[in-house]
């Protein structure tokens, strides 16, 4: 499978890639993005179209996966999925959104979305701080967002200014760990793991 993976950080995306194949069960062929001058959420958010078109006409990419930082917006619910319900303050369902209006007629790629609250960093922790969960860090959210994330990034990589070296190692370190045990942190990450892995394995019906 031709995969593309698009995340805030390089470093993240290869993390991702690992958690997805053992999701899949099997290897991947990595398709590269376009080059980015900027990384981080607005960015995301507005290159997302082109970076799809892209991959799609040039690539010929056969599955895309998104996954990005909550901060303090809202935490994707499945309510969200029913009835078109959907939150225009939710990461999740932006973006979605962004793709069926790139894509209104025929999804040409499998697609999968995933959030991490408040950011990825807190899923490098899970199984190793008890109070890295969803529903610990839901409730730690709201101003002093940044200061959490700083915390968290300090606990994954020894400081909240990582070299693109070290938080890439350190994310290959924390996924390789985590994919021995994916039930965990699917359970503990219901709704921001649990939407990734739920859209990952929905490809094996398609």
């Amino acid at each position: 499978m031709k995969l593309a993976v698009f995340s805030e950080s390089l470093a993240d995306e290869a993390a991702i890639r690992i958690v997805v194949e053992a999701i899949l069960g099997i290897q991947t062929e990595i398709v590269t993005l376009p080059s980015l001058r900027t990384r981080g959420w607005p960015s995301v958010r507005n290159v997302l179209p082109s970076v799809l078109k892209d991959l799609h006409y040039h690539k010929e990419a056969e599955a895309f996966v998104l996954v990005v930082d909550s901060d303090n917006s809202p935490v994707h619910q499945n309510s969200h999925e029913l009835n078109n319900n959907i939150d225009k303050e939710c990461r999740v369902c932006l973006l979605r959104t962004i793709i069926n209006q790139t894509f209104p007629n025929r999804m040409p790629l499998k697609i999968a979305v995933g959030l991490a609250i408040p950011a990825i960093e807190a899923w490098y922790r899970c199984g190793v701080d008890p109070h890295s969960t969803e529903a610990m860090l839901i409730q730690k959210l709201g101003a002093p967002a940044r200061e959490l994330k700083n915390q968290l990034k300090r606990d994954v990589y020894g400081t909240d200014r990582p070299s693109l070296k070290l938080e890439t190692r350190r994310a290959i370190e924390e996924a390789t760990r985590l994919i021995q045990n994916l039930d965990m942190i699917e359970r503990l990450f219901p709704d921001g793991f649990g939407t990734l892995a739920r859209d990952v394995r929905s490809w094996r019906q398609g």
